[in-house]
């Protein structure tokens, strides 16, 4: 027989979190959502609950914690996804406590079984599910009631014409170990992890059946909004490999903002490059990066920066700000001490799709460094080879800073091998010559392009960037390079 059984899908309203599904939850599938405490599992049971809730598609709650179910949602209430005109209607909240506390795991399930007769749910919670476990008598008898008692259920859950789900305090080894794993569809865990001073939120499709998911954990954080999952992935590969014609070069060169090194750069940068502007600390590459935006309004084009510690009122006199407060650039500023690359990607992405922006500046990513929690700041390579893949795919034209030690003994280009990673190099630096410290810079490297070897000297004024054409009349260093004729 070729027909096959399609598995409908159902969204389960968490942004990210049908990526790592591979789609969205199987209908009539039964699922376990496993954590310590505290991890977000009855806030994300709730969360789909609430996004896939209907007249048509009624939920049932059971709740076997000690504290009633008025107090549970006291604090669900809080937030976004909540809506209280839906509770009493088409969700309906049990509390099971009191045919627990009589031991007698029969007199449960015959609860359990009378409220989905009579309720006719599409979606089943019971909350916390570990609670039965804590309740079994000791002993082989009290193991063996249990064990008879999960079976059953879960043989009569996924008989139900309806989504199920069972949400408990189950450490990975407690899963593997107990028998639900055994009938149950899919399970995903949260857990916390606890790195220096960071606490970083995780969660990990475990098990679903039937369906590509993706592995791995996953980062995500519990908003006002409730659950936002940001999926660990890298984007599709680009389609434009076959152009289909010859292509105009000078069409796809960006100015950027600076005569002097558009000429260096043969005419800018070519479109959907990123480019490396590194030196030390007051070279001038936050004022190259704003001219850079600036140039890009001047053109009637979007642009978006992400900045660190900078304060878009005191960059370049606020020209930054006004172009913020204009709608030509979005700023975004962040000030979480535990961010993670896909949380920064994900407003960066959402940023730029809103706004149609061409360009984007990242200032700095040294000091991007300084606001990852510590994996992140431990792979800061990896960060950066995803963050420009991403931009990659969107063929915006990005300008990324960083800073290095001020070393006038050698040549450095960046941090953490993120030279490599770059379409371009700007190398910025601070030269000695007739008994002052001058500023240089020569273009390293454009893929796929020539560029001007010269090292050429440049001066940050009132007016803006001025970068002097070669010139023989220094006699002096940059970084243990002597500067004559030609250089």
């Amino acid at each position: 027989m070729s027909d096959k059984v399609t598995l409908g899908k159902l969204s389960t309203g968490v942004p990210g979190l049908d990526v790592l599904l591979g789609g969205g939850l199987s209908e009539f599938s039964f699922n376990l959502i496993a954590g310590a405490p505290g991890s977000g599992k009855t806030t994300l049971a709730h969360q789909i609950m609430f996004s896939l809730a209907s007249n048509e598609r009624r939920a049932l709650f059971f709740t076997v914690l000690g504290e009633p179910p008025l107090k549970m949602l006291r604090y669900q209430q809080q937030y976004g996804f909540f809506d209280m005109d839906m509770v009493g209607t088409c969700i309906r909240y049990v509390n099971l406590a009191e045919d627990l506390r009589a031991g007698d795991f029969s007199g449960v399930l015959a609860r359990l079984m009378r409220e989905v007769e009579n309720f006719s749910p599409s979606l089943v919670f019971v909350d916390s599910f570990r609670s039965v476990a804590q309740t079994a008598r000791s002993g082989n008898e009290g193991v063996a009631d249990l064990q008879s008692f999960i079976q059953e259920l879960g043989t009569r859950m996924t008989s139900w014409q309806a989504t199920t789900f069972l949400i408990g305090e189950y450490l990975h080894s407690d899963v593997e170990a107990n028998p639900i794993m055994t009938v149950a569809d899919g399970m995903i865990s949260l857990t916390q992890v606890h790195e220096e001073n960071s606490v970083i939120r995780k969660a990990r499709v475990v098990k679903m059946r039937g369906q590509a998911h993706l592995s791995g954990s996953h980062t995500f954080r519990i908003t006002d909004d409730g659950i936002r999952v940001y999926p660990r992935v890298l984007p599709p590969l680009a389609s434009d490999r076959d152009t289909g014609g010859e292509i105009d070069q000078e069409m796809l060169r960006v100015a950027t903002g600076t005569a002097g090194l558009d000429e260096m750069l043969h005419g800018g940068l070519p479109q959907g490059h990123s480019m490396l502007m590194s030196g030390g600390s007051g070279v001038g590459k936050t004022t190259f990066s704003t001219n850079f935006l600036q140039e890009g309004v001047r053109r009637g084009e979007k642009g978006v920066a992400l900045f660190f510690e900078k304060g878009a009122s005191r960059l370049r006199n606020g020209a930054l700000a006004r172009m913020a407060q204009a709608g030509d650039v979005v700023v975004l500023e962040s000030r979480m001490i535990d961010l993670s690359i896909d949380e920064l990607l994900d407003e960066l992405n959402e940023a730029i799709d809103r706004t149609g922006a061409r360009r984007v500046v990242v200032d700095s990513l040294s000091e991007l460094a300084l606001y990852l929690a510590p994996e992140g700041r431990n792979q800061l390579r990896e960060v950066v080879f995803r963050m420009l893949s991403s931009l990659a795919k969107r063929n915006v034209t990005v300008v990324v800073t960083m800073g290095v030690n001020d070393d006038f003994t050698r040549l450095k280009l960046s941090q953490s091998d993120i030279a490599y990673l770059t379409d371009a190099i700007v190398l910025m630096r601070f030269g000695e010559s007739g008994g002052q410290l001058r500023k240089f810079l020569s273009v390293v490297k454009v893929r796929g392009s020539s560029h001007s070897l010269d090292l050429r000297e440049y001066t940050i004024t009132e007016d803006g960037i001025r970068v002097h054409p070669v010139s023989t009349e220094y006699e002096g260093v940059v970084h243990g390079l002597p500067l004559t004729r030609g250089t």
